[in-house]
């Protein structure tokens, strides 16, 4: 999925990021399929700490 997003700073630090709506929609489905997945607690939270550091790196946060 390639995401379009657009970041708006607030005193010259990265404060919000806005996606067009489809994007958002497709994430949603994605982050919700994710949640329904029969794996462990455990690898669970490992897999989300590895995304939201991908997201980060993404969005130069």
């Amino acid at each position: 999925m390639e995401l379009h997003p657009q970041v708006i700073e607030k005193e010259g630090k990265k404060e919000f990021v806005v996606l067009p709506y489809e994007e958002f929609k497709a994430l949603e489905e994605v982050m919700h399929n994710y949640e329904n997945l029969p794996i462990s607690e455990k690898r669970k939270k490992n897999v989300r700490i590895k995304q939201a550091c991908q997201l980060k790196k993404f969005f130069q946060i």
